[in-house]
């Protein structure tokens, strides 16, 4: 699946930005709850040598899913806090420790916040000098919308409309190059509802035959806007695609 074209997993991804704490409390709950399975374990078959091994496991676990997420905690804090849990000991009362954790989260989001601004507007300006140097290239058209495109082959036959299932070969990139999605490297062609993408797709695929090869250069408020679709594709992120047409199929061939 393409999880690159289509507004399911563009308000996917967009939940995903605008939900980090939710994120952070399920990894939390996950995480824990393995360290107790594994504590409930060592109190009745395994061994101590083996429970050695396993609890580094679960805090290597742990601390390569904080820093995946880029969560820096304070080590030794963090340590005693477990070990304060375990021992049934703590010198927070359980509201202090909802209030941190909420005070925590909303910090996060806040700094998540500012990044996505500032790479967003790295982004923007990234784009908009991309399409005014591409506009002037031989054989690049621009419409109304702003879509710009080059149409490497036209195809033959029936254009397919907004309402049509198309099957397509695709390679997707950022304007610096970076490969983010390709459906020649699955080795498998998607299919999709033509309606059911980003509006530069809808647009741009009604302008070539089936067998036609186009090139789309997408402007954010055309593909993933302020949004963008963590991880690989940021806010503000102006996008290229190479489309090969192969086939319009009945509606009922799309894949979900």
């Amino acid at each position: 699946m393409c999880f690159c074209l289509t507004h399911y997993h563009l308000h996917l991804f967009a939940a995903n930005n605008n939900t980090m704490h939710h994120r952070l409390t399920s990894w939390m709950i996950a995480s824990f709850a393995i360290l107790t399975v594994s504590v409930v374990a060592d109190n009745t078959e395994i061994s101590p040598e083996k429970m050695k091994t396993y609890s580094y496991a679960i805090g290597l676990t742990i601390g390569q899913s904080m820093r995946q997420q880029q969560i820096n905690l304070e080590i030794d804090s963090f340590t005693l806090g477990i070990k304060d849990a375990m021992d049934g000991t703590t010198t927070m009362s359980q509201q202090q420790l909802q209030d941190t954790m909420l005070e925590f989260q909303q910090a996060l989001q806040k700094i998540t916040a500012a990044k996505l601004q500032a790479v967003g507007a790295s982004n923007a300006e990234a784009g908009k000098k991309f399409l005014a140097e591409n506009a002037k290239k031989d054989g690049v058209k621009t419409t109304p919308s702003g879509l710009q495109y080059k149409i490497e082959k036209p195809g033959k036959g029936s254009r397919p409309t907004a309402n049509d299932v198309v099957s397509v070969h695709y390679r997707g990139t950022t304007v610096d190059g970076t490969e983010f999605d390709s459906s020649y490297s699955r080795g498998q062609p998607a299919t999709f509802p033509l309606n059911g993408v980003i509006s530069g797709w809808t647009e741009g695929l009604q302008l070539i035959s089936e067998g036609g090869k186009i090139r789309l250069f997408i402007p954010p408020d055309l593909a993933y806007g302020e949004k963008g679709a963590d991880p690989l594709i940021g806010p503000n992120a102006t996008l290229i695609f190479d489309v090969e047409l192969l086939d319009i199929l009945p509606s009922a061939s799309a894949n979900n």
